[in-house]
């Protein structure tokens, strides 16, 4: 379980404050205007922003101390999720560990992008780009799972085929995920629990 105890974050003249639970599995979906805080409570749950107070609990251990390393936590950003200067391949296997190539090909064939393994970044368009990004993130060790708008480049048909996988990836290898998003058919299609912030 992911326990979010009265944390209160300090951006400029705003104070964000959250106080939630989340169950181990679970997908929830965070949504809210834009400015509200969704994307600062992901960073500070990964440890790119430190908060003013307050604790992340994760299976009772506290977390919000750590080093990003540390943390059992695999974050997606919005943008900059690639390294420009090794391969697709390259960039899907950091981090990954007992992942074979066979594994990568066959979610890389699910999301439509096995042709693009052995580019590079650049010759990529932005829904690859993000695709390849996901792909990573899902695949890597951690529990627990950060996605600041992930289908934000893809159209709706890749968007569901996208989402589909996220979710079985999800369920198979336990994973507890949160994923921001402005899309209403996110939260159809893979919440458990949906926020308004």
């Amino acid at each position: 379980m992911l326990e979010i105890n009265q944390l209160n974050i300090q951006l400029g003249n705003h104070s964000l404050n959250y106080h939630r639970q989340i169950a181990t599995s679970a997908i929830v979906t965070l949504q809210g205007i834009s400015g509200v805080g969704k994307s600062s409570l992901l960073l500070c749950i990964a440890g790119f922003i430190k908060a003013q107070s307050g604790s992340i609990l994760w299976h009772g251990k506290d977390i919000s101390q750590m080093e990003v390393e540390q943390r059992p936590v695999a974050m997606l950003f919005q943008e900059n999720n690639l390294f420009e200067h090794i391969s697709v391949l390259q960039n899907v296997r950091l981090g990954l560990v007992n992942t074979s190539d066979e594994d990568i090909l066959q979610s890389a064939k699910q999301l439509q992008i096995a042709e693009q393994l052995h580019k590079m970044p650049a010759q990529l368009s932005g829904g690859q780009r993000q695709r390849v990004g996901i792909l990573r993130t899902l695949l890597r060790p951690e529990p627990l799972i950060l996605l600041d708008e992930p289908f934000a480049e893809l159209d709706n048909l890749t968007r569901e085929i996208t989402a589909d996988w996220v979710a079985q990836i999800a369920l198979s290898r336990n994973k507890t995920l949160i994923l921001v998003t402005h899309q209403q058919e996110d939260v159809e299609k893979l919440a458990t629990q949906n926020w308004l912030l």
